[in-house]
């Protein structure tokens, strides 16, 4: 049974601090994802980011401590061509995005 938006949506705001914050990495409004936490609906595409920020936060989550995690999410990596885990994030490229991670969790620099 999959885990449902709002349950998700609710994990990542407390573990990133806010909502704005979600909203913030997801490129969504803030009132949008109020929404989510609401039970609102949300389309296949945000539910897709949704689902990957989770998958990448927990990854993260056994490699740095929180502040760390949201440091590799923002910045410029490498590993990805120069480009940053949450602009790779919102275009849903999720083989990219785990490759990075392996690599950084076996310790390997571009």
């Amino acid at each position: 049974m999959a885990i449902a938006i709002e349950t998700k949506v609710r994990s990542l705001r407390d573990d990133l601090g806010s909502g704005a914050e979600v909203a913030d990495l997801l490129g969504v409004s803030r009132s949008q994802v109020t929404r989510w936490l609401q039970g609102g609906g949300i389309d296949d595409l945000n539910a897709d980011k949704v689902d990957l920020l989770e998958l990448v936060w927990a990854a993260l989550g056994r490699l740095y401590e929180p502040d760390a995690a949201k440091e590799w999410l923002t910045g410029l990596n490498p590993l990805l061509g120069d480009r940053r885990p949450i602009d790779v994030i919102r275009a849903g490229r999720i083989e990219e995005l785990m490759a990075a991670i392996r690599q950084e969790r076996a310790g390997s620099y571009a």
